[in-house]
């Protein structure tokens, strides 16, 4: 028989002299305190209970049967848009400890990585396209850490990804309890189509669910969130649950809440189908002067082209007609303003339009705010205009960066846009007429861009107009997005599309009258617009603006939205007869191209 050791009783003997002499010497030996163990962290890392504790972004994610690395299920992630596909989960860790995380991955660009972890977050890549490789980091948690989060995505713009085996090992954290019920759940002024909400904070909550008749329809970290795309006139049932990670608290006692009728701007003497144009009235180009008298009837809708500031930032808007030096031709202030009088008696609105390529409208500041509402009340006294249309162009608005949520915006330059929109509304009352013509980058680009993103890096300017649409759509009489000057843009059929056609005006306009979630967020959705209050943007005539689209194209994107027909490849998500209409860059540049597209509208609709 092999000898392993000395006999168990020698053994015990050596044993005890060895203490005895120990302690004699004053070298007693203390064994060092037991450390917490080390232990599987990760809840379902194999995805074989589904995506039972994970989140994945934009519902990028899905749980599949091939390819597996261990198991039956393996999880599938797939980019689109502005979303990497981001799967992660929050895990409770003790603070100053050592962690491993790992994973099996396949796929063109893998990510894994933790986050929130208290000293430097990491995470780790690997090309593996058509072959499982397995991704490895390790980090440590710094002195008040009790939880990371752990992730793994793909990279933009690349085909799906997938992870298996996903493992987090090292010393698991006290256990966390449930939140509180939050108490004290009120509703604010409901509109036509939101209601505001706030509640009291629970403890122990990272962030809250609310509910809209039984159904989950927010995820908010703040104790307030407004839900919209509601229907006017209709009573709502609301509870909120406060969440953390060990998961959800009960819901709380329910709020009613019933919208307000109607809904919309002024103008609701409009015709159901309505023609915008701006009127070059401040300066001159290339297309000549047009006097407010010479402007046909078949014009709904006449914006004043432009009112400017006196600086970017100094929120002072001034108009006044264009030199006679530079127009020749042009009318007499007292002329100018007895022409609108004879359009509003015919039926027609009349708005300053403000900012433009050359009009920079940043409203930074308070008293920026405060003068913008003096000075535009200013000229819309002073000429009896009808309302405002807001032109911001270039930098006019951007959204700062962690400003990341259009429906309740903290960027200066938004907010107080909005709330001098509002303070001008209130001023003049229900017939005040609100158009706006943002570009398809302020608008539709938010599809996939919002801001600087989540990680920095983006044109801030991405969406920017969104958060100013939302807040005001109860008080919005028509957008007019200016489908030209524009890149391609991606649809909702996640293709791009390029002006000049009628697949371009179809796809953008089905976005606004679907609506769509926000950098593909799904929690997030910009809710549609009513088809009355849409019409669709375009340039006059080739001189006017790149995108311009021949008179039957129009037709073609007229007919799809409203008829379904002509659609082309392209599907739309609905019909909307009551699409309100066409805007156009100029009434100046129709006329230099001897009213082809104002003769095209009349002709379509029966003007």
């Amino acid at each position: 028989m092999e000898r392993t050791g000395p006999p168990a009783r020698l053994s015990g003997l050596l044993a005890a002299l060895a203490a005895t002499l120990l302690a004699a010497a004053g070298l007693v030996a203390t064994a060092p305190p037991a450390g917490a163990a080390d232990a599987e962290l990760a809840r379902n890392g194999g995805f074989e209970a589904g995506l039972d504790g994970w989140s994945c972004t934009a519902g990028s994610g899905a749980v599949v049967s091939t390819p597996v690395h261990g198991g039956t299920s393996a999880l599938r992630g797939t980019p689109a848009g502005s979303d990497n596909a981001k799967c992660s989960q929050t895990v409770t860790v003790k603070p100053g400890s050592t962690y491993t995380l790992s994973s099996w991955v396949q796929g063109s660009y893998v990510y894994l990585g933790a986050s929130g972890t208290g000293t430097t977050d990491v995470s780790t890549w690997t090309q593996s396209p058509g072959a499982w490789k397995q991704l490895s980091t390790t980090f440590t948690t710094g002195a008040s850490t009790t939880s990371v989060t752990v992730y793994t995505h793909g990279w933009y713009g690349t085909p799906a990804y997938y992870a298996d085996d996903l493992s987090l090992i090292g010393p698991g954290g006290d256990p966390v309890a449930l939140p509180a019920v939050p108490a004290g759940l009120r509703a604010g002024t409901a509109t036509s189509s939101s209601v505001p909400l706030s509640w009291n904070a629970a403890s122990g909550s990272t962030g809250y669910h609310v509910y809209q008749g039984g159904a989950k329809v927010l995820t908010v970290t703040g104790t307030s969130a407004t839900v919209t795309g509601l229907a006017a006139s209709t009573a709502y049932s609301f509870q909120v649950a406060a969440v953390n990670a060990a998961g959800e608290s009960a819901k709380s006692a329910a709020v009613s809440a019933t919208t307000t009728a109607g809904g919309g701007g002024g103008g609701g003497d409009l015709p159901a189908h309505a023609l915008v144009g701006y009127l070059h009235s401040s300066f001159a180009n290339g297309s000549g002067y047009t006097r407010m008298a010479d402007v046909p009837d078949s014009w709904d809708v006449i914006n004043l082209a432009f009112g400017e500031p006196t600086s970017v930032t100094s929120g002072d808007i001034r108009f006044s007609l264009c030199p006679v030096a530079e127009c020749p031709n042009v009318e007499s202030a007292a002329e100018f303003k007895a022409a609108i009088k004879a359009k509003q008696a015919a039926g027609k609105k009349v708005l300053i339009s403000i900012g433009g390529q050359n009009g920079q409208v940043q409203l930074a500041t308070t008293a920026a705010r405060d003068t913008f509402v003096s000075s535009v009340s200013k000229i819309i006294d002073e000429y009896g205009l009808n309302g405002l249309d807001i032109d911001f162009e270039g930098h006019s608005l951007s959204l700062n960066t962690g400003d990341t949520d259009f429906r309740s915006p903290t960027s200066p330059v938004i907010v107080n846009l909005i709330s001098a929109v509002k303070t001008l509304k209130a001023k003049y009352g229900a017939g005040f007429v609100l158009t706006m013509a943002p570009e398809t980058f302020f608008v539709q680009l938010g599809y996939q861009y919002y801001g600087s993103g989540p990680w920095g890096g983006q044109d801030p300017r991405a969406g920017a107009y969104l958060p100013v649409i939302h807040a005001l759509r109860d008080d919005l009489t028509l957008l007019h997005v200016q489908d030209y000057n524009s890149g391609s843009i991606m649809g909702l059929d996640n293709q791009y599309h390029s002006m000049g056609g009628a697949d371009f005006h179809i796809a953008m306009t089905d976005m606004l009258l679907t609506g769509f979630p926000v950098a593909g967020d799904q929690s997030r959705i910009f809710p549609a617009l009513r088809p009355e209050q849409v019409a669709i943007g375009l340039p006059a005539s080739t001189q006017a603006g790149n995108g311009h689209t021949s008179p039957a194209e129009v037709n073609k994107a007229l007919n799809c939205l409203t008829k379904k027909t002509d659609c082309g490849s392209y599907q739309t998500h609905g019909t909307w007869p009551a699409l309100r209409g066409l805007m156009t860059w100029s009434i100046n540049w129709d006329r230099f191209n001897q009213w082809e597209f104002s003769k095209n509208f009349d002709a379509y609709f029966g003007g």
